[in-house]
């Protein structure tokens, strides 16, 4: 089982940025897939971004693309969510999630594909 712990969630104003942390322990780091969601106010929980076990491949949700930039830290065990030009509508809890499923897509997008995920960072973002 990984276990996870974000950091880096915060007030903000719209235009403003923020980076999120996610420090991952349990598995080896290289061996799992990694990936962020959101859930706001009375929504469901939505993809954000994810990223491969190398850190090469990458996907993001469009509400997000060109703005959001995942990555990955393999000394430090850690995913990094640099969030860009946020807007009120960024306003969420966020989640890191893991893949460590042997086979698979090499970037997991669905929240069914993760099986770990972390306890959440507050993110808002006033107008």
């Amino acid at each position: 089982q990984v276990q996870l712990e974000e950091s880096g969630g915060g007030l903000v104003q719209t235009g403003g940025s923020l980076r999120l942390s996610c420090a991952a322990s349990g598995r080896t780091f290289s061996s799992i897939r990694l990936g962020w969601f959101r859930r706001a106010p009375g929504a469901e929980r939505e993809f954000v971004a994810g990223i491969s076990r190398s850190g090469a491949a990458t996907a993001y949700a469009d509400s997000v693309k060109g703005r959001f930039t995942i990555s990955r830290d393999s000394a430090k065990n850690t995913v990094y969510l640099q969030m860009n030009s946020l807007k009120p509508e960024d306003t969420a809890i966020y989640y890191c999630a893991s893949d460590s499923r042997a086979v698979g897509r090499m970037v997991s997008t669905t929240g069914d594909e993760y099986s770990s995920w972390g306890q959440g960072t507050q993110v808002t973002v006033s107008s």
